[in-house]
């Protein structure tokens, strides 16, 4: 099931609506931009006309979208392949197929407690002071089937996770009871029937539904299945995202020493973590120059083995325009949006090539880094067949100074935590280390013209 996350705040209203908050700050799907909410939409199947721009590529933003509408619009249909793989490596995993059990569970009525099974109607009325009295006909071994068939007035004495012998309907713990005599105890509290015990099918019935497809695997799930004794389970491949790094002025990150001028790519190691975070396999396919038929090659390379192609566009407007018309010729539908509404991030290009979708990136690593968070790690999720996006964890602050902020956009912004309290840092969108010192994010939703100090925001913490 897709469920409702919560959103941001907005100037004035930050209390009012802070129970309707997400860890991105982002409004819950009302009146409000549904932006995180309408990411779980989409992938529960929620379909928009996909649209694509056919027209001339310029040097001016043209079908500049807000981060809501991507999120919930722009929706490819690549879904990685299948494969078969072991129980013990499917942690993280997501399920190709529904899977069902073939056996109820436990199998059999099993004890939960220390005691003894016998029927509940013989412990009716029992008390400290006034006992009811039962014999102990066998005891029974945690590994093996019931010694023996408790009649009215008896009982086996069983352990935990032990068979409950057939007649009997309830386990009575053994410190409700006391010894009186060898083989007979007095038990001094009733029980009713299924007290201490679960039933053959009360854990998993035969033939129910384990866990679902499209549901990436937690331990929990690993657990029910091995239980089930599904040890080979049918998941999707890893998506592979490949990335493409363009720009005359960017060199290997292993160059020794710079030139004026050069950048060593940091934008692609970071894209790949995050692929990688995100459930994928990253396929690094290298620096193009500034060159139309470079950068072609290089893509046209790219989405032949990619599930998800992302480019990292030069910085120059000079360079955007470039990326966006080698997308332009790379195959239909082909550009969806070149920018969103967004600071950081405004020049991103979003394009499906074929079946492959493809995020142009801004050069700027603090941008780029935003906005593949925001807009590439659901595309990942939704290429994987997953449907159930997977939020990251989230912690409740209040604003220690006002965030500045203009509607109609989403804004980022970067956040220190000391203990309840978020301080924004501001800094330049090139400025990586201003990402690599924060704690977590928090979102000025796109109607806010921003936040003020003491504002109750949820931060969404960094890995």
């Amino acid at each position: 099931m897709c469920e409702g996350n919560r959103r941001g705040l907005g100037v004035g209203e930050a209390h009012r609506r802070s129970s309707s908050t997400s860890a991105t700050g982002l409004p819950l799907r009302n009146e409000l931009a549904p932006a995180r909410l309408s990411v779980e939409g989409r992938l529960c199947g929620v379909q928009r006309p996909h649209e694509a721009y056919t027209g001339e590529v310029s040097g001016e933003f043209f079908r500049v979208r807000r981060v809501s509408e991507a999120l919930q619009a722009f929706t490819p249909t690549r879904r990685a392949g299948t494969e078969e793989i072991e129980l013990g490596s499917a942690l993280g995993r997501v399920t190709a197929a529904d899977l069902h059990a073939r056996a109820p569970l436990p199998g059999f009525a099993r004890a939960t407690v220390d005691g003894y099974a016998l029927r509940a109607r013989d412990t009716y009325g029992a008390s400290d002071s006034l006992p009811a009295y039962i014999t102990v006909v066998a005891r029974a071994a945690v590994d093996a089937p019931p010694a023996a068939r408790p009649e009215s007035g008896q009982a086996v004495a069983v352990p935990t996770g032990g068979a409950v012998p057939p007649g009997a309907d309830a386990v009575v713990m053994v410190e409700h009871t006391s010894e009186t005599t060898a083989g007979t105890i007095e038990v001094t509290r009733p029980a009713a029937p299924g007290d201490g015990l679960v039933g053959p099918d009360e854990d998993v019935r035969h033939g129910q539904r384990l866990v679902q497809a499209g549901r990436r695997l937690r331990a929990q799930d690993l657990g029910l299945l091995a239980a089930a004794g599904l040890t080979r389970v049918a998941v999707r491949r890893r998506p592979v995202v490949g990335i493409v790094s363009t720009g005359d002025e960017l060199v290997p990150p292993d160059t020794h020493s710079l030139r004026p001028g050069q950048v060593r790519d940091a934008t692609a190691s970071a894209v790949a973590a995050i692929a990688i975070e995100s459930g994928a396999e990253a396929a690094y396919l290298g620096i193009a120059r500034d060159e139309p038929a470079a950068l072609r090659e290089i893509m046209a390379k790219g989405l032949e083995r990619s599930d998800l192609l992302v480019v990292s566009a030069g910085s120059s407007v000079g360079a955007r325009d470039i990326t966006a018309e080698a997308v332009a010729s790379l195959g239909k539908p082909g550009i969806w949006c070149h920018g969103l509404a967004i600071k950081p991030g405004k020049p991103t290009l979003l394009a499906e090539c074929g079946d492959v979708p493809l995020i142009g990136l801004p050069g700027n690593p603090l941008s780029a880094l935003v906005v593949f968070r925001l807009v590439g790690a659901p595309l990942i999720d939704a290429v994987a067949g997953s449907t159930h996006y997977a939020r990251r964890p989230i912690r409740s602050a209040h604003l220690s100074r006002d965030v500045p902020s203009a509607a109609g956009r989403l804004d980022i912004v970067q956040v220190t935590l000391t203990g309840d309290s978020a301080t924004p840092l501001f800094g330049k969108s090139a400025l990586l280390s201003t990402l690599a010192l924060a704690d977590g994010q928090i979102a000025v939703p796109e109607e806010a013209s921003g936040l003020v100090a003491g504002t109750a925001v949820e931060v969404e913490l960094h890995g």
